[in-house]
């Protein structure tokens, strides 16, 4: 009768010594994306104080994941996870980048760095609409997408460290023309050369009905090698289901791939009627559409930490303005 047990005790062995792979849970979309997009944040205007409060928000959440901060350095020399940008169109003179980082594990590969980018800001209030709702939430543009850098930073930080170092960064002033984008990429934390790729997360709150259920999908996707290797290790990732809107050139991604950068935007936008408009409300969010395609890029995106692969822009199709 010994040979039941030691099939046992192998059995233990094998499933106690396997690798517990963190999930993103709803609970915790709702909660982040129920703060970012309630009343009380005023819409997120870029370059307001709510906005700068969401990226407070933001890097104090990166701080209790455990991740490095990215943004200014004070007099004394701490270091900050909000990064500052000049702007002088701006209500208070500025707008906020939050910065994480997930340094890297191995010496020589922690040199190499994927981003997971979304962008804060959306359009405020406004006052000379008729009726009782005048505050533009911005629950799909773009708070589902910063809750989702902040979903994946939790879940990558939780397991053990990539080789490679992730910054997990949060724009200001998308909506205004990417300044907070335009301010990050002038003045990287490393050289651009050796920013492997950016997965920039916009409008994922809602699922598309062109694409199959439960995908998202990738603007440009025909243009590099990053979304089909992704796809091949299981992201539920297709291609942009509407080349015509041009996505590829709309959002913070556009601004890296200008300069070398592989950067595309993963969304799920299907056209709804709620796009910069007071409706965009955290009630229109399907939490378990997010949280199960979300889930599809956390294995794709810590095997493209730990690989050797290195994207590349197909012949002819690098963007050139």
């Amino acid at each position: 009768m010994k040979t039941p047990r030691l099939f046992l005790a192998l059995f233990l062995s094998l499933v106690f010594a396997a690798p517990v792979i963190a999930q993103i849970r709803e609970e915790n979309i709702r909660a982040e994306l129920g703060f970012l997009a309630s009343d009380a944040m005023q819409g997120r205007a870029s370059g307001s104080n709510y906005e700068r409060i969401a990226a407070e928000y933001i890097g104090s959440q990166f701080r209790q994941f455990g991740l490095e901060p990215g943004g200014d350095t004070d007099s004394a020399g701490n270091k900050s996870f909000v990064q500052r940008v000049p702007l002088e169109r701006a209500p208070s003179g500025a707008t906020w980048n939050a910065i994480g980082v997930l340094r890297g594990s191995d010496r020589r590969a922690a040199g190499e760095v994927i981003m997971i980018s979304a962008h804060l800001d959306h359009i405020g209030v406004n006052e000379a609409l008729t009726g009782d709702d005048k505050i533009f939430n911005g629950a799909d543009d773009d708070a589902s997408g910063s809750v989702a850098v902040m979903e994946l930073a939790r879940v990558l930080a939780s397991g053990k460290r990539p080789r490679r170092t992730i910054y997990f960064v949060c724009f200001g002033s998308e909506e205004r023309g990417g300044h907070g984008s335009r301010y990050f990429i002038a003045n990287p934390p490393v050289p651009l050369t050796q920013i492997v790729a950016d997965l920039n997360l916009e409008m994922l709150g809602r699922p598309d009905p062109k694409v199959p259920a439960g995908t998202l999908w990738l603007t440009g996707f025909e243009r590099s090698t990053l979304g089909p290797e992704l796809a091949r290790q299981g992201a539920a990732l297709v291609a942009d289901p509407r080349p015509e809107q041009n996505f590829f050139r709309r959002s913070d991604n556009y601004i890296l791939a200008l300069r070398g950068v592989i950067a595309h935007t993963v969304s799920s936008f299907g056209m709804h009627t709620d796009y910069h408009r007071p409706s965009d409300d955290v009630s229109k969010i399907d939490f378990p559409f997010m949280t199960k395609s979300l889930n599809s890029l956390v294995k794709p995106v810590r095997w493209l930490a730990n690989s050797k692969f290195r994207p590349t822009w197909l012949p002819g199709q690098a963007p050139t303005r």
